[in-house]
């Protein structure tokens, strides 16, 4: 495809959104869609995905599939590997050819797509047969350069991990840049903060947005809405990131520091204090074991109120929810249960290893023994039902206890194993959060479907693009895509005259 051609397409698809079409999204590795959800909030059409896991595919279809069956072709898990554009526009029976099916292109393709790939070598993934191109780690980039060739997008958007600007020493996303650049795009980078868009959590990403050089635009990131002086650890993790970053490329752009004029950022507390309590497993393990991802709980009444965070995830437009919702599953360990208790909002596995010895010393009095008694089968098998054996040298991060007032630290896919990284700040409940409240920390609506069992959607959450912060870029995204639309009409325009 020539650049004549390109530009022809590209052309077109300006003319379609200034008649007052949407922009159509095609995204890869969608996950369950949280990214997916924050683009239809913003007036983006969600024509197609793809995405492997069967589980976040399945999710997807559910929550955006308007009453697909899930055996339908818009539903099934797919291979970028192996599914090129030509076979997902069959696939789904789309009337328009590849190049003309979709505007925009997003894509959160794993940090290992893009491992250790020179500028000289980047560039030859698209072109000449060498030997990096049999490199797998190169495979879902090179996939992604062909669904940039083949859909000829007015947009790109690609969201990954903030090491990806330090990856063995590469800055990656310059490096990305660069060969964008090559195929006719004006691109950008920087580093946005959930925190920073509403997201009750810490959560660091990279975010990439390439325009078409017929937009006449360079990329626009959203501005902070949210006040939130960073925790401690995360300004040393930003500097090595950026430890290879060139601020004179001109496609960086520095992380904005919001204002404290702007509202604080929104705390665990005010996220989940509606949610229903969750203290059956201290009583009855019987009945959580029973419960189901379907089965509705009934929401709390707060004093004052839900917060206004509660009131959007509980009435997001498609998604609303009245009187209660589902997803109250928790892990149950009950050797953690009084540790839990005990251990103060803010606390790490060390200090939760210390409750734990500090009971198990207690309890041997009670029985008469003492730790000269170590060794004997009643002292280990005490020792054994009050104290996690996880070093606390190897593991000092293992288990955190939310902290009611402050956002929450990030969540990972490493959720779907373990959940001991989030423990519920109220000690009464002595738990880990439940799959509902991780949604809720992930800015997920309380409607929001996620397929599969318990850890398959602690897994799916954490791996999610923060829907309140995929709606922030993709209202900035949107903004420029309106303004080069109008830019073509006054073209146009001029041209008739």
């Amino acid at each position: 495809m020539n650049s004549d051609n390109k530009r022809l397409i590209r052309q077109r698809k300006l003319a379609r959104l200034r008649a007052g079409a949407r922009p159509r999204l095609l995204e890869i590795c969608s996950g369950a869609g949280g990214l997916s959800l924050g683009m239809k909030a913003a007036g983006f059409e969600l024509s197609a995905h793809i995405e492997l896991e069967a589980e976040a595919a399945e999710s997807y279809a559910a929550n955006f599939g308007h009453g697909r069956r899930s055996d339908d072709a818009w539903a099934k898990p797919r291979d970028m590997e192996r599914c090129s554009a030509s076979r997902l526009v069959n696939d789904l029976a789309l009337s328009t050819a590849p190049e003309e099916s979709f505007d925009v292109l997003a894509a959160g393709l794993p940090c290992q797509a893009f491992a250790r790939i020179g500028r000289s070598k980047l560039r030859s993934v698209a072109g000449a047969d060498d030997a990096f191109q049999k490199d797998p780690r190169a495979s879902l980039y090179r996939c992604f350069l062909d669904f940039v060739h083949d859909t000829q997008p007015l947009a790109i958007v690609i969201e990954n991990v903030p090491d990806i600007l330090n990856f063995a020493g590469h800055n990656v996303p310059e490096e990305i840049c660069e060969t964008l650049e090559e195929a006719g795009y004006r691109t950008g980078y920087t580093i946005l903060n959930a925190a920073y868009f509403g997201v009750p959590q810490v959560r660091e990403r990279l975010f990439i947005i390439a325009l078409a050089d017929i937009m006449n635009q360079r990329p626009a990131f959203p501005g902070p809405t949210h006040f939130l002086d960073l925790p401690r650890g995360y300004e040393g993790s930003r500097r090595v990131a950026l430890k290879h970053v060139d601020r004179n490329s001109g496609r960086f752009h520095e992380i904005v520091t919001p204002s404290d004029k702007l509202p604080p950022a929104i705390s665990v507390g005010r996220a989940l204090h509606d949610l229903p309590l969750i203290g059956e497993h201290l009583t009855d393990p019987r009945t959580m074991r029973r419960r189901k991802m379907s089965d509705v709980l009934p929401y709390r009444a707060p004093k004052g109120g839900p917060s206004a965070y509660a009131k959007l995830m509980r009435g997001w437009p498609g998604f609303r929810t009245d009187n209660g919702t589902g997803g109250h599953l928790v892990r149950l360990t009950p050797r953690d249960f009084p540790i839990f208790a005990a251990m103060k909002p803010g606390a790490d596995y060390p200090q939760a290893r210390r409750l734990a010895e500090e009971m198990f010393l207690d309890a041997l009095a009670e029985q008469g023994l003492s730790h000269y008694s170590s060794g004997s089968p009643a002292y280990e098998d005490l020792r054994g039902s009050m104290v996690p054996p996880y070093d606390p040298e190897k593991f000092p991060n293992k288990w955190w206890k939310l902290d009611p007032d402050k956002p929450s630290r990030t969540l990972t896919a490493h959720m779907g194993k373990d959940t001991y990284s989030h423990i519920h700040f109220d000690g009464r409940q002595a738990r880990t959060i439940s799959v509902r409240e991780a949604a809720r920390l992930q800015s997920f609506p309380d409607g929001f479907f996620f397929a599969g069992a318990m850890n398959a959607a602690f897994r799916q959450i954490g791996n999610a693009v923060p829907p309140l912060l995929g709606l922030a870029v993709a209202r900035a995204l949107r903004k420029q895509l309106r303004r080069a639309a109008s830019g073509a009409a006054r073209i146009d325009g001029r041209r008739a005259a």
